[in-house]
């Protein structure tokens, strides 16, 4: 195997197609400036048929140049608003596939160069690594690296545990497509001039809860060298018994007897998707702060609850950063999504079910978690509430237990441009993605910098992506650039980055929280 990709002897950037040899047989990209740009190889073979429900198997090898320049089909999934998707992608089960960017510069002097691969979020459900807002090209060639986007199944296909209906069924596939992306990483990314040596696991949401699982899960040991969680539903991880619940109401959604489960390795893939997204509504809107899809304990990929093995200091040992934005559940009111509880009703009743799960929370500890939120009645504080018990109180309790024995800083996204606040989205969740990809203008009619604040937002995505770059570089987020010095987290000092048009370092901005909430981490189960 070649340690770069290949271009014609004599030939310059653009003239002819980068060509890689992978492990399966040779791929061509194209060039995008001075980044070679390979869409769609895939990283396992499509899981259908009898392996619909199962693991990845490898991809079958191929003669000749393989054409990886579109991107193939996306992840079987029902289609909405809260996820911006190219009307032009098509779905099927041909979706476990990887995008790859690799620059090459005019003094390349062949080191193989860092790698991040990234994982999207879309709640366990929607999404893809088509989206135009993962496009990795400005990161790679803003930092010398290798961006590896994943595609992987959702939904019902990916993230709802069938397992008790029959043994034809694994749980948490979409982890076990994950782990099969970063083994192909493994064994490829040489060829594309990425260091299998030097691999940064990043995603955001969803994508950022698979990066915590995955940091707990045994198989993932050793795939990745240092780690990113942007907005992670760390405790949002389910048992067995509900696993067991939600599948058995799922065949009832798609007319099927408990006795002819096994018709699901057969039956049409729209009638699933049907189903499936008349789960992922009803069960949030019924419990709130509950989603359809999530990872499940399986004893095996995901050995007991995460958050659980971070506070027993059992996580991989890697660096990590972990951080939320400061309005997370803002976007989900103004997008009228049921994923999120946004008012004051649905707040309290996903504590009495939270309470429910948890002996251990008596009345005592809810009221003193309540009296944090001395506005939730209002609006306001039905999303603070929100806010915090699914992703900020998550990430301070991960962020707790991994700074035990590993580096580890912490951030919160505060910045928002003039229309966002007016809008009053805010820093709402994954507004800071345009910022770490420097993809902004993504959406159609883009409102983002209607009232100004494009020269701010800039300066702010630089920093940050400078930082997120030297992090996978090097180990440690210092951006040589005279940003201001992030120190790493510690348990005592809780010492956090807040991101806005001035970086400031805060000893413990949620302080509060802390006390209300407590050391112990409370989720659903």
């Amino acid at each position: 195997m070649t340690t770069q990709f290949d271009i014609e002897p004599g030939s310059e950037v653009g003239d002819t197609e980068p060509v890689a040899q992978t492990n399966w047989g040779r791929v061509s990209g194209r060039w995008d400036g001075p980044v070679a740009v390979w869409r769609s190889i895939p990283y396992a073979s499509a899981p259908s048929g009898p392996n619909r429900f199962r693991p990845p198997l490898p991809p079958q090898s191929w003669d000749g140049i393989r054409e990886c320049t579109t991107f193939g089909e996306i992840a079987p999934q029902t289609m909405g608003n809260m996820v911006p998707v190219d009307s032009d992608l098509r779905m099927g089960e041909d979706c476990l596939w990887l995008n790859v960017w690799s620059p090459r510069s005019s003094a390349d002097n062949g080191a193989p160069r860092p790698v991040m691969v990234w994982l999207h979020g879309g709640a366990y459900c929607l999404g893809t690594a088509a989206q135009e807002i993962y496009d990795g090209r400005k990161l790679a060639e803003a930092g010398d690296v290798v961006v590896v986007t994943v595609n992987y199944r959702l939904g019902a296909l990916g993230f709802l545990d069938l397992s008790s209906l029959s043994d034809d069924f694994t749980p948490n596939l979409g982890l076990h497509d994950q782990i099969a992306a970063l083994e192909w990483v493994r064994d490829n990314i040489a060829a594309f001039g990425g260091d299998p040596g030097n691999v940064t696991l990043f995603g955001e949401s969803s994508g950022a809860g698979c990066v915590t699982a995955l940091l707990t899960s045994p198989p993932a040991a050793g795939l990745f060298h240092q780690a990113i969680a942007q907005s992670p539903p760390a405790t949002t991880v389910f048992g067995q018994e509900r696993a067991a619940a939600v599948a058995q109401r799922f065949l009832e959604l798609i007319e099927l007897p408990y006795s002819r489960a096994s018709e699901l390795l057969e039956c049409p893939i729209d009638r699933i998707v049907t189903a499936a997204g008349v789960l992922l509504d009803e069960i949030p809107l019924k419990e709130p702060g509950r989603l359809a899809a999530a990872p499940v304990v399986d004893g095996y990929l995901v050995p007991t609850y995460p958050i659980d093995r971070f506070q027993q200091g059992r996580s991989h040992r890697v660096p990590l950063i972990i951080g939320t934005n400061k309005d997370e559940a803002s976007l989900f009111r103004v997008l009228r999504s049921p994923i999120m509880p946004v008012t004051p009703d649905a707040v309290n009743a996903m504590l009495r079910d939270v309470a429910a799960n948890h002996p251990d929370m008596s009345p005592e500890r809810i009221a003193e978690i309540t009296s944090a939120y001395p506005d939730l009645a209002k609006t306001r504080g039905a999303l603070a509430m929100s806010t915090d018990a699914a992703f900020r109180m998550p990430a301070h309790w991960v962020a707790d237990g991994h700074a035990q024995h590993s580096p580890t800083w912490t951030y919160r996204f505060d910045h928002a441009t003039p229309m966002l606040k007016a809008a009053r989205v805010g820093a709402g969740h994954a507004t800071e993605l345009p910022y770490v990809f420097g993809n902004f203008g993504t959406l159609n009619h883009d409102p983002t910098f209607w009232l100004g604040g494009r020269k701010v937002a800039m300066e702010v995505s630089g920093r940050m992506r400078r930082r997120w770059l030297a992090f996978a570089t090097h180990g440690v987020p210092a951006a040589i650039d005279g940003s201001k010095h992030w120190p790493p987290y510690r348990p005592s000092t809780r010492t956090t980055l807040l991101i806005d048009n001035i970086d400031r370092v805060i000893d413990n901005p949620d302080r509060d929280l802390h006390t209300a909430w407590g050391e112990q981490a409370v989720g659903f189960s």
